[in-house]
């Protein structure tokens, strides 16, 4: 009888058995993934000794200076933000491979109403949507049976407590803040959307959402071997960084400038704990801004180092990231104004609450 061969990564498997030469190939690609790991770790340590080269030998700044300190902030922190940031979403591209659209409706489909809203925010981390993905996400899930409170705690987590904004804090600034952040933000989104769905809002649903008849089978799966998994990393990685990478440098840029120029402990004065108004100043600024985890978290780290208080930078940081204009522009196009207006409102006394409470006790 003829063998049945299959393709797995790329490596000839016969009736379902993985022959030496597919584990050589695996254990190659162990090992080089291993040597990349290592040349990675090599290079992120020498990156103080290079920004303070750049700075003071090449350029020839003085040091001690407002502009030394700005530059040698900016060019350590350029490469170090980009190496982290390309890290993590490779990883995170490859967890992405396990969760469809489909899958991760189907998984919230049919839940008790707090159960949900606590799967559904935890799946927002690792689930590769953002506010871009708004219109299409809500109307599969809401045809799907999703409760709409539900539907808003993946909503609000998928874009504030996402992979990357954790990842970048963790090497930034530690795991500390990196898990206050995580915590607070899952329980934003648990709470806002338990809150908005206990008030029974799905009549200021547009009706052409409610009217829509969308087929809700579940798709095909494509079964995905670990070559394209590894594949799916790097693919993740070029449209990523592609897009924030300008983002990033504009908010290093900024972190370098309030690095260099505020004095030490201004910040402190306006976004401290002692000024009762800071947090929801903090919010008001950064409603309007643009701006993502990449982008953001370099401002964040400046104005810590600075002294502003905790409760206030992150109070800060999850407005821009949860309450841009941009998303409330487009959730304009599926919700009518009175549910945006009490999604704005539940969210913003979240953030408020997680600001006083961490100002209090930090």
């Amino acid at each position: 009888m003829n063998q049945i061969e299959n393709n797995v990564g790329g490596f000839t498997v016969a009736n379902g058995k993985k022959g030496p030469g597919f584990r050589e190939a695996m254990w190659f690609h162990f090992l080089l993934g291993a040597c990349g790991v290592y040349l990675w770790w090599l290079v992120y340590g020498v990156l103080p000794q290079l920004s303070r080269f750049l700075t003071y030998s090449l350029f020839n700044i003085g040091r001690g200076t407002h502009l030394g300190a700005a530059l040698e902030f900016f060019f350590y922190d350029t490469p170090k933000v980009m190496m982290l940031l390309v890290l993590v979403v490779f990883g995170v591209g490859i967890i992405r491979t396990f969760f469809t659209p489909e899958r991760t409706r189907d998984i919230l489909s049919g839940k008790s109403e707090f159960v949900g809203n606590v799967m559904a925010a935890s799946l927002g981390i690792v689930t590769p949507f953002c506010s871009c993905s708004a219109v299409p996400l809500f109307i599969g899930f809401v045809t799907a049976g999703v409760p709409l409170g539900v539907t808003f705690s993946f909503l609000i987590a998928a874009p504030l407590v996402n992979e990357i904004a954790v990842g970048l804090l963790y090497g930034l600034l530690g795991w500390k803040v990196a898990g206050i952040y995580m915590a607070t933000g899952l329980t934003i989104a648990i709470m806002a959307g338990w809150v908005i769905g206990r008030m029974h809002l799905e009549k200021y649903i547009e009706e052409w959402v409610v009217k829509l008849n969308v087929d809700t089978a579940a798709a095909p799966q494509i079964k995905m071997v670990w070559r394209d998994r590894i594949t799916a990393g790097w693919e993740a990685v070029k449209e990523i960084v592609g897009k924030v990478w300008i983002y990033m440098i504009i908010g290093i840029a900024v972190g370098a400038g309030i690095h260099g120029y505020v004095p030490e402990g201004f910040m402190a004065s306006i976004m401290g704990k002692g000024a009762w108004w800071a947090v929801p100043a903090a919010v008001g600024m950064g409603v309007p801004m643009y701006s993502n985890a990449a982008g953001i978290i370099p401002v964040v780290e400046a104005l810590l180092g600075k002294g502003a208080a905790l409760g206030t930078v992150l109070a800060f940081m999850m407005s821009v990231i949860a309450l841009s204009l941009p998303e409330m522009i487009i959730l304009r196009k599926i919700l009518k104004p009175q549910l945006i207006a009490v999604f704005i409102t539940v969210v913003t006394c979240g953030i408020l609450i997680v600001g006083y409470l961490f100002n209090i006790l930090i």
